[in-house]
């Protein structure tokens, strides 16, 4: 089973036992997280699409480490005009090893969930 969750700006294709960088998440190492932004769920043939998200569908994983990715440098230079600056940038992030993907039992289809929607709306 695998899923396509949506977590910190960027999107991810994830299945269980896991492991992967993400944008910086605050939560304490050791601690599980519910990731509830799923896109996309499937198994097999079996695939639920969310318009845009999947209802009932969570991502359960738990905090490894917090960390900053590799320097990036920047560097402008005008020719000509003695300009010349240098920049460094270090991205912080969480990694994560997902624990499970749940999902509810009854999962609509996206004509479905997008009715229950505008009900609820109402």
């Amino acid at each position: 089973m695998y899923a396509v969750i949506k977590t910190g700006g960027k999107q991810y294709r994830v299945s269980a036992g896991e492991k992967l960088k993400v944008e910086q998440i605050t939560a304490e190492i050791g601690t599980e997280i519910v990731l509830d932004q799923v896109l996309f769920v499937g198994s097999g043939d079996d695939v639920t699409l969310g318009s845009p998200l999947v209802s009932g569908a969570t991502v359960t994983a738990r905090v490894l480490a917090h960390g900053r990715g590799d320097k990036v440098r920047i560097y402008k230079m005008r020719r000509r005009k003695h300009y010349r600056k240098t920049q460094g940038h270090r991205q912080n992030f969480t990694e994560i090893e997902i624990v499970g993907i749940g999902s509810s039992a009854t999962q609509g289809s996206g004509a479905n969930a997008s009715s229950e929607h505008a009900q609820a709306r109402e």
